[in-house]
């Protein structure tokens, strides 16, 4: 049985990484990998193309890390005050990552993702929280919530 050498352009479960270089049987790659866009032949212009491509998207990678860097020192030691509904220090519903993006949002004027805010609990009493912005999957933003009852 021959076998080739294919580039897997996405991660296969017991095969590897995406852009590993593999060995695998002829017909695998010639009726599977190849055809379902799963892999490439390793030839040399590949091998060039996969190379540009994985410094593409380094330099992607890393222009996103300093822009979350560069957000994390604008809003280092930000506090933001929400003001609810509450009753004897006990909220009417709770506070959720929507209302502090929206919060946080008005007070700096960014457009803050809904989602990549990180609440360690539902908040249901008054009182001050530390929930963190996941900016960045190396870059977290700390928020220092206050909640008060209006």
């Amino acid at each position: 049985m021959s076998s080739v050498k294919v580039i897997l352009l996405e991660p296969q479960a017991k095969l590897g990484k995406a852009g590993e270089v593999v060995n695998v049987k002829a017909g695998y790659a010639r009726n599977f990998l190849v055809p379902q866009g799963l892999a490439l032949p390793a030839t040399a212009s590949n091998m060039k193309t996969l190379e540009a491509r994985i410094k593409s998207k380094e330099k992607q990678l890393a222009a996103l890390k300093s822009e979350a860097e560069k957000l994390a020192e604008e809003l280092k030691d930000l506090s933001v005050t929400l003001h609810v509904k509450a009753g004897e220090g006990k909220i009417y519903g709770a506070v959720t990552n929507s209302d502090v993006a929206e919060a946080v949002n008005a007070q700096t004027g960014k457009s803050l993702d809904r989602h990549k805010f990180v609440m360690p609990k539902a908040i249901k009493e008054t009182g001050e929280y530390e929930v963190s912005y996941k900016a960045h999957h190396d870059v977290s933003i700390p928020v220092k919530l206050v909640i008060t009852a209006h």
